[in-house]
This record gives C-alpha cells, structure tokens and sequence, in this order.
C-alpha cells in the first residue's frame, strides 16, 4: 500500500474575495495529482481546515474547496470540523471514508497544539500508514514534517511578530518553508535553519513536494501572478557555512534518499 504526502508551498484556489471576485485558480497540477494518486476516478475528499480561526472561516473554506474537488473533479467532500474531533466515533467514521485528507492554510502552530492534545496527530498518521493520500498547502504543507518557519504568530497577534521555527507531525524529515518568495521567508529560513540544524525545504507559491514511499519530485504550477517562476530549493548549514541548490522539476520520481543526500543531521 502506498504512502503518500503533497505538500503544496503556496497558490490561490480561486477562492471567492471580499469584493465578489475571485483570486486565479494556480494550484489544477497539484489537486489532479492529489486525485490521481488514489487510484479512484471520484474519490471522497475529506477537508481540514484545524488552521482556520473561527467556524466560519473553517466553512467558507470548506466551500471554496469543495467547488474544486466536488465541482471540477466530481469526488464526494465532507469537512471534518475542529469541534468534531471530541467525537472520535465521527473521527474514526470520517478517516475510514476518507481516500484524500487534505488540510488548508492557516495558524499552524494552534493546529498542530489541538492535533497533539486531541490525539488526532496519531489517527493521521495511522491513516498515512494506511495508504490515505495526505495534503495540503501552507499550514497543511508544514504540518508533515519534523518541523517548519510558521508565520502563526503574525496571524494571531499582527504583522510585526517573527517568524518562528516549530516542531510539528515528523511525518517526514527535513524543515518545510511555504511562501519562500513572500517577504522575509527567505531570509529568515537562513537563521531558523542555523539554530535547528535540519534539512530545509524552501517551496515558492505554485510549487509542491510530492513524495511516495521512497521516492519524491516537484510539481509546478503557473506562478505569474507572484512575479516568479515556481522553484524549490534544499537548504542546509554545515560547519557554519550556508548551502543551497535547486530540486529539479520533473516528471519523473527520483529516490528519495536523494534529496536528504550529503547532509548529517545536527538538529538539537
């Protein structure tokens, strides 16, 4: 049974804004692959969106994306709401049903909190285990791995917080950065990658990591909306000294030790 992870760096769903227009829709590469990876042609879609603030940003989120998973791609959704998670009968009714768990943007910090405390952590991991395809973009890209840069604190307490490094599910190995292109995320994933001593992973928007048992590539979308073109870059300090190097795009899947290749772990 296959294990498979999407993590996506960042891109707009062609979510409704505030003005009744709607942002471009840059991730169609990313959510055909999630879809083509279960192997199903209608697949149940179950959406997460523990990042979210209030029930209400958790439901228009819900409503954004079943227009893409229900309304282009024809699966079944269901949201699988914070307070439900008290309810480990719904919890384990929802996970059986489940063959795409896909978590949305957002406070990552918080949802990682509510997973450990609520032991939903240890049911994704189970269903990850259990060939469950896992997903998500930003908050629901960090979340995979051992940690990552989360501008969580931005999102709860304003614009002049840091960003910080945090551990989270370590499904994965390696330090996730979403957005890279954005602001201070890839200046600041310099120093957050010197005081933990990982691998750092440091995805654009319209940028992805797919990874399937052993092996991984990257998936890219149009990104001219973000004034680049879509990249990924592996990141890593050694004896005080700073690397970087791009993960090619490709078609094809390469081994995964590739990608953790030349680094000897020093995370404290």
């Amino acid at each position: 049974m296959k294990k498979a992870i999407v993590a996506i760096g960042g891109g707009e769903n062609g979510r409704l804004r505030s003005d009744g227009s709607r942002t471009a829709y840059e991730t169609r590469p990313m959510d055909g692959e999630i879809i083509s990876l279960t192997g199903k042609k209608n697949p149940h879609f179950l959406f997460l969106a523990h990042s979210q603030e209030t029930p209400k940003s958790e439901e228009d989120y819900f409503q954004t994306m079943r227009s893409i998973y229900g309304g282009r791609f024809s699966c079944s959704c269901i949201n699988l709401l914070k307070s439900d998670l008290s309810n480990s009968s719904k919890v384990k009714e929802l996970i059986d049903w489940a063959d795409i768990i896909y978590e949305g943007g957002g406070n990552t910090l918080d949802m990682i909190d509510l997973w450990k405390k609520t032991g939903f952590d240890q049911v994704l991991y189970q269903a990850w285990q259990d060939g469950k395809v896992l997903c998500g973009v930003s908050a629901g890209a960090n979340c995979w791995f051992e940690g990552c840069s989360s501008d969580s604190l931005r999102i709860k307490y304003g614009p002049d917080q840091p960003l910080i490094s945090m551990d989270c599910l370590g499904f994965l190995k390696g330090f996730f950065v979403p957005h890279c292109d954005e602001g201070d995320r890839y200046e600041s994933a310099k120093e957050l990658l010197k005081e933990n001593g990982n691998i750092g992973f440091l995805l654009s928007n319209c940028s992805a990591l797919e990874i399937v048992d052993d092996t991984y590539r990257i998936i890219t979308s149009n990104a001219v909306n973000h004034g680049i073109e879509a990249y990924a870059l592996k990141a890593y300090w050694r004896d005080d000294e700073y690397f970087e190097e791009p993960i090619e795009v490709s078609e094809e899947f390469r081994p995964l030790e590739e990608l953790y290749s030349d680094l000897q772990y020093t995370k404290k």
